[in-house]
C-alpha cells in the first residue's frame, strides 16, 4: 500500500494476497482492502489517537437516504447529542482532491448539514468549516483537534 501523511498504527491485516482484509476499529470487523481503505483506516486512527476524537462519535459507512436513492459517506463524526458533526471523505493516494470530489461531499451535507466537512486521499487533507450564516466555505489550516470543535 502507498505511503501516507499519516502517522502509521498498528495494522491488522488478513486473509490472501488477491483478497486481503484491513480491521475496521469502528465497525470492529474486517473489510476489503482497498487504497481508499487504506486511507480511511489510517485518518481514523489518527483522529483517535492524536487529535483526540471519542472512538465512540465516529461511524464509517454512514447510509443516507435521499428518496429513492442511497447515499454511503465515507465517515461522520457525531456530537455528545449524536447530531452528525463532521463528513469524511476519502479517496486513495492516487486520487487528486478536486472539485468534483469536494461537491461530493458537500451533496451528503444537504442532507446532514454538518459543520465541518474534510476531504482526504491520505497524502492532502482538506477540511472546512461551514458558514450557513454567510452561506460560504471557511477553509481551514488543518483538521482541528476534537477540542476546537466544541463550543
Amino acid at each position: 500500500m502507498n505511503s501516507l501523511s499519516l502517522p502509521s498504527y498498528d495494522v491488522k491485516v488478513r486473509g490472501t494476497r488477491e483478497k486481503p482484509e484491513i480491521f475496521d476499529f469502528l465497525r470492529k470487523r474486517y473489510v476489503a482492502l482497498t487504497p481508499e481503505e487504506w486511507v480511511r483506516q489510517h485518518f481514523t486512527h489518527w483522529l483517535v489517537g492524536h487529535k483526540g476524537y471519542p472512538q465512540g462519535l465516529l461511524g464509517n459507512e454512514i447510509s443516507l437516504r435521499c428518496g429513492e436513492k442511497t447515499l454511503r459517506c465515507d465517515s461522520v463524526l457525531y456530537d455528545l447529542t449524536m447530531r452528525p458533526l463532521m463528513i469524511i471523505e476519502y479517496k486513495a493516494p492516487t486520487v487528486a482532491l478536486t472539485q468534483r470530489v469536494f461537491d461530493q461531499v458537500t451533496a451528503y451535507n444537504l442532507l446532514l448539514h454538518v459543520d465541518y466537512l474534510v476531504i482526504s486521499n491520505g497524502i492532502e487533507h482538506i477540511c472546512c468549516k461551514m458558514d450557513y450564516e454567510h452561506r460560504r466555505y471557511v477553509f481551514l489550516p488543518a483538521v482541528p483537534d476534537y477540542s476546537a470543535l466544541l463550543p
